[in-house]
């Protein structure tokens, strides 16, 4: 049973004892969408609502704000026909949002609409269609929320770019999302009561937008709307992003000239020299370090005969040699004040010669690449202690 009920314009809206909300359209009852038809009825009867209420709450509200007679039942006017790309359709107006002459003499983009609500999203789309690199922060400035401060919602344009949840406040549906030039998708809000709407109507004028009379609702369907453009207005096309392969050739090129030249490019003779430079600077100094081993095994007093271990030592300069050949060696024999000058003469003489003859005769070393001399106790090395074994050396000098 029946408890209350209200009508506007084609719309009822009745109340049951168990307070269940049900509405009809033309006597059609639109249960799968009541909340939706109460919205639509909330705008048209510049209504506001409350985000917070339920479909019971909101339907028994909405009754009693009409039944207090709070708002009129629209009017019924002639119909009017207007030709959209070679298309021509008929309008029912709506006095209180038709354009002046001078706006529309002015204007560049007239929206037709069948309701407040999607009305004012065909507002917002044909300021994207006329500046589609507008941004959401432009978009916010272009439509600021003191616009409309009835929704029940803080903001006008809901950001559901990376959102897969709905809201039943905005507009979310695939033909109603703004997509913006920084590639967001952008839901604006749905509930647009009477005062809001003709807020962002006059608004709307500043950008050469104007909005046309109210079209009537055919056959059931809900209202939506389409643009026209006046004037002579053509829409910008959104640039699309041209593929820069000319600068992908540059620098192909230049890679490719820059290894051509490295390529081609002679090397020059100082780097060669660094490394002759260096490679020397190793042999001297590992030749260096075999003369001191060779002379920590030393000779016997008086003797020439090599000890092991001087072989061995004498082993590691053959691998120098065999891993440099263009290396010559002096090998010099010297000896302590200690004795005979006339036989320390000799003794220098042969123990230089027997590690000549080593080389040449163990190690494969070639004799032109090798010489020896002895200086007996002329060219000591401690000058100060003339009989110190340090003075009983064998030298070995780099010719060339």
């Amino acid at each position: 049973m029946i408890k209350k009920t209200a009508s506007y314009g084609e719309y009822t809206i009745n109340i049951a004892e168990d307070n269940k909300v049900s509405v009809l359209k033309n006597g059609v009852a639109c249960d799968d969408a009541t909340k939706v038809v109460l919205r639509e009825i909330a705008n048209l009867a510049g209504f506001i609502v409350e985000s917070s209420w339920n479909t019971q709450q909101f339907g028994s509200k909405l009754v009693n704000f009409i039944n207090d007679g709070a708002t009129q039942t629209p009017k019924t006017v002639a119909q009017t026909t207007t030709v959209v790309e070679g298309k021509t359709e008929k309008s029912t107006p709506a006095e209180s949002f038709s354009s002046s002459a001078e706006d529309c003499a002015s204007a560049k983009v007239r929206v037709y609409g069948k309701a407040q609500n999607r009305t004012a999203l065909g507002i917002v789309h044909a300021y994207m269609v006329m500046y589609p690199h507008a941004t959401l922060a432009d978009l916010r400035k272009a439509f600021p929320n003191s616009l409309n401060t009835t929704s029940g919602q803080s903001d006008l344009f809901l950001d559901v770019t990376d959102s897969k949840t709905t809201s039943e406040w905005y507009f979310v549906g695939n033909d109603e999302i703004i997509k913006t030039g920084d590639n967001k998708k952008v839901a604006l809000v749905m509930m647009w009561a009477k005062p809001a709407f003709e807020a962002i109507v006059a608004h709307a004028r500043v950008y050469d937008i104007v909005v046309a009379k109210f079209e009537a609702v055919k056959g059931g369907v809900r209202g939506g709307f389409r643009l026209e453009y006046l004037n002579g207005y053509v829409p910008p096309k959104p640039e699309e992003k041209k593929s820069k392969w000319w600068l992908w050739l540059i620098v192909i090129l230049l890679l490719a000239g820059i290894a051509a030249f490295f390529a081609l490019r002679k090397p020059k003779e100082v780097v060669v020299e660094k490394e002759v430079v260096v490679e020397k600077v190793v042999y001297i100094e590992r030749i260096a370090e075999i003369e001191k081993n060779f002379n920590v095994a030393q000779f016997e007093k008086g003797k020439a005969e090599l000890s092991e271990d001087a072989k061995f030592v004498l082993h590691d300069l053959a691998k120098v040699l065999n891993a440099h050949e263009n290396i010559k060696l002096s090998i010099e024999g010297h000896t302590s004040a200690e004795g005979d000058a006339d036989f320390n003469q000799k003794l220098s003489e042969a123990r230089a010669k027997a590690a000549v003859d080593f080389l040449v005769n163990r190690e494969g070393i070639s004799e032109s690449r090798l010489a020896y001399e002895g200086f007996g106790s002329t060219k000591l090395k401690n000058t100060e202690d003339p009989n110190s074994t340090e003075n009983r050396r064998i030298e070995f000098i780099i010719i060339e």
